[in-house]
């Protein structure tokens, strides 16, 4: 059958609250609500959690406008998976309970990583049966570090991206050397363990994500997506034996951040990527224009929303059209 479905995956790190490293906001209060607000935005248009707007301290609209656009424009069901984030979605979801990930600097992340695993892995059959295809995004504050924390012990060395303009490379560098003499490991300590990176070092969607993969793969396609984070969720899939196609959909601003390794990275891990060329250098609102600058690039599967989109014959343009006009309403304090 024909039949799509789109899935966004949420999650918290206690990563988030180190200061300086979650583009989401320096304020931890306002983590907390940004996975919500990423869910609601998505399945309602608007947030109920926060009465604030889902913006970054810049006042850049979070890409959960592009995914609810490319819903809206193409019509394909939406899910949310809530794994480990601080507070519910005001909106329908199924759980695959976890803690929030722990910060590795103080403890091993996921304790649970196998659990949440298997019991997505489960999940991702029960629904591989409905679809033929599958996207999976994700909202994670925080959550290019624990991929950076993941590839680097499964031996990838490259820089992740950021929601931020000036990327934290050297942060993110130093809270990984704290992890490797912390816990005694070096880069690849965990070659052919990709669980276990995640257990020390890794996020619960990392878990989740790669668990409905892996056990989606046989009967569907599957579509990862985002960026560096996704690329992490393909070094644990590799790292768990699987050995077939894995595809990443993600947008033009991740595949243009000269801050990070995203291309060289995907062919390490035989990832095929599709980047979404959406531009938004015209746009009237310097929210979306300087996403050109580098600011935000990706998240809440935006590139993979706007990929489907496009494969179920929804132009680009008008995703970033009607993107453009949900942030306006937002704005304007209305709901569309």
């Amino acid at each position: 059958g024909a039949f799509v479905m789109f899935l966004l995956c949420i999650a918290n790190t206690e990563l988030s609250k180190i200061p300086n490293l979650s583009a989401a906001g320096e304020n931890p209060e306002a983590i907390r609500y940004t996975v919500p607000s990423d869910a609601e935005l998505l399945f309602w248009g608007k947030c109920l959690t926060a009465s604030t707007l889902p913006l970054d301290p810049e006042g850049h609209p979070t890409p959960a406008i592009f995914t609810r656009a490319a819903y809206i424009m193409a019509n394909f069901p939406v899910m949310v998976v809530r794994t480990g984030s601080f507070l519910p979605p005001a909106c329908p979801y199924i759980e695959i309970p976890s803690s929030p990930g722990s910060n590795p600097l103080e403890k091993p992340a996921v304790e649970e990583a196998k659990r949440i695993y298997s019991w997505a892995k489960a999940l991702g059959d029960h629904l591989s049966s409905l679809d033929s295809l599958m996207v999976i995004g994700e909202s994670v504050p925080g959550g290019t570090t624990s991929a950076f924390l993941v590839l680097k012990a499964l031996g990838y060395d490259g820089m992740v991206s950021s929601a931020s303009p000036n990327n934290p490379s050297n942060l993110k560098i130093k809270i990984w050397e704290s992890c490797r003499k912390r816990y005694n490991i070096t880069e690849g300590t965990f070659c052919n363990k990709g669980l276990d990176a995640v257990t020390l070092l890794g996020d619960p969607m990392q878990a989740t994500v790669a668990g409905m993969a892996m056990g989606s793969f046989n009967k569907s396609r599957v579509i990862l997506a985002g960026g560096t984070q996704m690329l992490a969720v393909a070094a644990v899939l590799r790292h768990e034996g699987y050995d077939g196609d894995i595809e990443i959909a993600t947008t033009k601003y991740i595949a243009l951040d000269k801050s990070a390794h995203f291309a060289s990275l995907a062919e390490n891990l035989r990832v095929k990527a599709h980047v979404v060329p959406m531009d938004l250098s015209g746009s009237a609102y310097k929210g979306l224009s300087d996403y050109e600058k580098g600011y935000v690039k990706e998240g809440v599967g935006a590139g993979g929303a706007l990929w489907y989109a496009n494969h179920l014959g929804v132009p680009t343009e008008v995703v970033v059209n009607a993107a453009e006009q949900i942030y306006a309403n937002l704005l304007e304090g209305i709901s569309s």
